[in-house]
């Protein structure tokens, strides 16, 4: 069932990724729902994913808390 929360966290991200501000907003969403461990899996795939739009860096902050 996790596994599935990461998966559509993911996707959300993904597809709200051309507003900043709903970005963060999603993001803070997806922390609190997932496990510790999955949080720093999709921060390693925030990482890459952040890389092609540098608009989103300031997000970053919300998984380093």
């Amino acid at each position: 069932m996790s596994r599935l929360i990461y998966n559509y966290s993911k996707s959300v991200l993904e597809r709200v990724s051309f507003d900043s501000k709903l970005f963060c907003k999603e993001l803070e969403k997806a922390v609190k729902m997932l496990l510790p461990y999955e949080i720093e899996e999709l921060t390693v795939w925030l990482l890459g994913f952040v890389k092609e739009k540098p608009e989103l860096n300031q997000c970053l902050l919300i998984v380093n808390k």
